[in-house]
């Protein structure tokens, strides 16, 4: 390549002429062996404090989490612990989602090392504190798919993301399974870390697994990785999953999920290739357990389903009743298996599964969605977030982005839980809008939503039990009576967002005996 050519080719772009060896973003050719390479030029560091000095991570910045390893995780408690003994402050936690587990995590908010959070839900003595003013900020929730877009669209500036592996390669190929049968733990789908992996400044993978390379398939690729940390334990296996999800035996549950049954059969979208999504537990999960009777009764089979995938799920998939399986979230070690060894079991991230904003999102395909409810009222607004006693207990979830996605959203709950009414004039936190919400199946009654006509006049034609959502009311206060209102303090303690990042509706503070 001589002068003369290359201003020649400067006339049409940037182009410059290549030196030997001189570009020093390219590695260097190595003799070494792949062994050789994996155990000295690796993303491998000798500490969690290590990786943390050299993320840049400093005051006031935001981390990130996921929750895949829901009740038996270690990664939050270790990571925070790490940050208080360092001496930071001021840090916002964006977590996927916050559990019992992370009690802890209370001193820290005391101390000032989290002065925010952001998640889909809390739960345990963590959440009973924030609901009793434990932090001056209130968090934010979100949807998982609300949280995407967010992250997506930078309204959640993620500085350094610690994401745990049950795998990871020593370049930074990880998953929530190992292929070599080496891990200690599996929790299956990463996909909400995906796109923290995607988004973060700085991506710190912590594993208890390093398994050689190549790490494949992947749910996290090597190319968004910038730290790998190996401690003993990500987690308590027996509380990250068990061996399969299991059917309810309470009878209500069943007595619901059979209805619901009824209620897909004969909603019209009961046809060969469509799709669904169910909850992973109580009558939502025994839905499946019903509508697999109708299935093979009628030669039906579905496109695909979605969401946290279960066992039941891959049972069906398996049996070649659901073709394929979009699984952001593996609720238990069936589910984790079947993504590792069954080829239509494919792991998605959550801006795949619900982002609000992209028109292909996998809720957007969804025929049918079965949901849980704490509360519903005569609007069909639904409450997931808080308990009848006011207290943060439960996770948006996936509820309002499948809701809003699906053509036909359906929700089961019981008429009473206890001496409480689950029907009510307010719920006490819209979560999902009940324009999104198409039927109400419970225990003493089926309820449609007056926006779909259509889908009453087919359920009373097959003669199932169709009532008023404000019959079912007065059914359940004419037991129990009507609620005594909650003790609510004027204080913000949750921001409660829609799946567009618009708020839909806030929690206030509930207060002690001796402050009422």
């Amino acid at each position: 390549m001589n002068k003369r050519d290359m201003e020649y080719l400067n006339a049409y772009g940037n182009f410059h002429a290549y030196v030997p060896g001189e570009n020093p973003r390219i590695p260097k050719k190595s003799p070494l062996s792949l062994y050789e390479k994996q155990n000295k030029n690796n993303k491998i560091v000798k500490s969690l404090e290590e990786a943390v000095r050299l993320s840049g991570l400093k005051d006031g910045m935001t981390i990130s989490f996921h929750h895949h390893f829901r009740a038996g995780d270690y990664i939050v408690n270790m990571v925070l612990d790490t940050l208080a003994q360092m001496g930071f402050r001021n840090l916002t936690v964006a977590a996927s989602s916050l559990t019992t587990v992370h009690a802890p995590m209370i001193e820290h908010i005391k101390n000032g090392v989290v002065t925010g959070i952001e998640t889909s839900g809390l739960r345990g003595e963590l959440a009973t504190a924030i609901s009793h003013g434990l932090m001056e900020r209130p968090v934010v929730f979100r949807s998982h798919g609300g949280r995407a877009s967010a992250i997506m669209e930078h309204q959640i500036n993620i500085d350094v993301a610690f994401l745990g592996a049950s795998s990871c390669d020593p370049f930074g190929n990880a998953n929530g399974y190992s292929r070599s049968n080496t891990g200690k733990t599996a929790c299956g789908s990463l996909g909400y870390a995906k796109v923290d992996a995607n988004y973060a400044g700085k991506v710190i993978i912590i594993t208890d697994n390093i398994v050689d390379y190549p790490n494949t398939p992947f749910g996290i690729s090597q190319k968004l990785v910038d730290y790998i940390v190996k401690v003993d334990a990500i987690g308590n296996p027996q509380k990250i999953m068990s061996g399969a999800t299991r059917f309810t035996k309470n009878p209500h549950d069943l007595l619901i999920a059979e209805a619901a049954a009824k209620v897909i059969f004969h909603s019209g979208y009961f046809n060969d290739g469509f799709s669904l999504q169910t909850g992973s537990g109580g009558a939502a999960l025994a839905v499946t357990r019903f509508l697999r009777d109708y299935m093979v009764e009628h030669n039906v089979r579905a496109s695909y389903a979605l969401g946290g995938i279960t066992g039941a799920m891959v049972r069906l998939h398996e049996e070649g009743l659901i073709r394929k399986l979009l699984d952001v979230q593996s609720f238990d070690l069936d589910a984790a298996n079947s993504l590792k060894n069954n080829r239509f079991h494919a792991q998605i991230d959550a801006n795949y599964y619900a982002s609000p904003f992209n028109e292909g999102a996998a809720v957007n395909q969804l025929d049918i969605v079965v949901l849980s409810a704490l509360e519903i009222d005569v609007d069909f607004n639904v409450n997931v977030l808080t308990g009848s006693d006011g207290i943060i207990r439960g996770a948006i979830g996936g509820h309002p982005d499948t809701a809003g996605g699906a053509s036909l959203s359906i929700i089961v709950a019981p008429l009473l839980r206890g001496r409480m009414p689950t029907i009510m004039d307010r719920v006490n936190t819209i979560v999902t809008p009940g324009h999104t919400v198409d039927v109400l199946v419970t225990d003493q009654g089926v309820a449609v939503n007056p926006r779909r006509p259509e889908i009453a006049e087919r359920l009373k034609a097959a003669r199932l039990d169709v009532t008023t959502i404000d019959e079912l009311k007065a059914r359940a206060e004419r037991v129990v009576g009507v609620p005594e209102p909650l003790p609510f303090g004027e204080k913000i303690v949750g921001v409660v967002t829609y799946r567009d990042g618009s708020v839909i509706d806030v929690i206030h503070e509930i207060l002690d005996e001796n402050e009422c």
